[in-house]
């Protein structure tokens, strides 16, 4: 009797050539097909019988694996793809308009590696089947505290004020590393049934103070936004939600101001104050509105201009001051599609732990989009958060592209994952 079942599901999963599919198809309607034989049961078949009736209702096994491989053939969200290669190929623009790739092959080249290893990530972790990580959440955690602590009592070296570890002719290790880790950790613990508020406070502060000692306020606000709107969408009411927001925030202002460093503080200052101190970190956040201001809509490309670490933090207020507003705009209008997919495709998913995914990655790739972009306007304080794919540096490319391919491996197996909402 079992064999008629087991020669039916066979006979319907070799029509199917994903290896994820087949799994999945033969796990759906084995359930049919149970729930089809209690119901021929209950009309006073025998066992026996009922088995055959059901399985008769299905039809042809070959017709119905063919159905189904149509219907649950992994997706490839293309247009997901041609934004990547779009972003990847614009972070080339910064260093040509610089003339960093006429004066030296060290630019060229070291970008050139740095988008190719985008991409395999990005493709990469596409292939890879997210649901296998839903129960490694705490395995995750401990990688990015182990990663943060090496961080904090072993860097020994320094650049534009990041503390980093070296191995050398290695590898180089920085806090922002951690975030990913991190990022798979919060959206397993949200989709846990059985997490308590308590943990989730003591869990929050842990990274939190450690990124904050490194010290990296960058990395530390882009995890409290990470975490603060997959919380917001995880299945706590806004009640307990807003109870834990409060509570972290109070501990923030009575423990996290413990570890502002002085140039930290005079950030804050600088920014509400920047005339005040203008003969030295002042003279950033006005020289920048100043060129923001000289930009126009059609930008100065002839005109050459000192623009402090142009290719990096302030990548953006230099290409619009070279290019103007008109381009200006449009780029932030590209690079905000990706946001914008991120959001259509997490609508489509009712999967708890699929759907926090995605919210993380838009929050973790959104809040790098607004805080640049937010620097170059004067709207946010100045912080070392680079403007996604196009500014220079290794590490916010490969954190982006794995975002993105987070987001395509969700999209890859939409049709292959539960319907249980959070």
């Amino acid at each position: 009797m079992a064999n008629k079942k087991y020669l039916f599901l066979h006979e319907v999963t070799e029509q199917i050539k994903s290896k994820e599919a087949k799994k999945y198809v033969a796990d759906e309607l084995g359930y049919h097909l149970q729930e089809a034989k209690k119901l021929w049961m209950d009309k006073g078949l025998p066992e026996a019988e009922a088995e055959e009736k059901a399985i008769e209702q299905m039809g042809s096994p070959s017709k119905l694996g063919k159905q189904m491989n149509k219907l649950h053939k992994p997706k490839v969200d293309w247009f997901m793809i041609i934004l990547l290669v779009t972003t990847l190929g614009l972070g080339f623009l910064p260093l040509v308009s610089l003339g960093y790739m006429e004066d030296t092959r060290h630019f060229s080249i070291v970008k050139g590696v740095t988008v190719l290893l985008g991409a395999t990530v990005a493709v990469g972790i596409m292939l890879i089947d997210f649901r296998k990580w839903k129960t490694w959440g705490w395995l995750f955690f401990s990688l990015g505290i182990i990663f943060l602590l090496a961080i904090r009592f072993f860097s020994n070296t320094m650049i534009n004020g990041v503390p980093l570890l070296r191995i050398p002719s290695i590898i180089t290790l920085e806090s922002s590393m951690a975030l990913p880790f991190f990022f798979l950790s919060w959206a397993s613990f949200f989709s846990n049934e059985r997490f308590k508020i308590w943990q989730v406070i003591i869990l929050f502060f842990i990274p939190f103070l450690l990124f904050f000692s490194v010290p990296s306020i960058a990395n530390t606000f882009m995890y409290t936004c990470m975490v603060i709107v997959m919380l917001w969408w995880s299945r706590f009411s806004r009640k307990t939600i807003l109870a834990i927001m409060g509570i972290t925030f109070g501990l923030f202002m009575v423990i996290g101001i413990q570890f502002l460093k002085t140039f930290q503080i005079e950030r804050i200052l600088v920014y509400l104050n920047p005339e005040k101190y203008s003969s030295g970190v002042g003279y950033l956040i006005l020289r920048v509105k100043e060129l923001m201001g000289k930009a126009g809509w059609f930008g100065n490309p002839v005109n050459k201009e000192f623009i402090p670490s142009a290719h990096t933090d302030f990548v953006f207020v230099s290409l619009t001051y070279m290019y103007g507003w008109l381009f200006a705009i449009a780029l932030v209008i590209i690079l905000s599609l990706i946001m914008v997919r991120f959001i259509v495709i997490s609508n489509k998913i009712h999967d708890c732990f699929a759907k926090l995914l995605l919210i993380g990655a838009t929050a973790l790739y959104g809040v790098q989009l607004a805080s640049n972009i937010g620097m170059a306007l004067g709207v946010f304080p100045l912080t070392s958060i680079s403007l996604p794919f196009i500014s220079y540096g290794l590490m916010p490319v490969l954190l982006n592209s794995f975002l993105i391919g987070m987001v395509l491996s969700v999209y890859r197996r939409k049709d292959l994952i539960s319907t249980r909402f959070c």
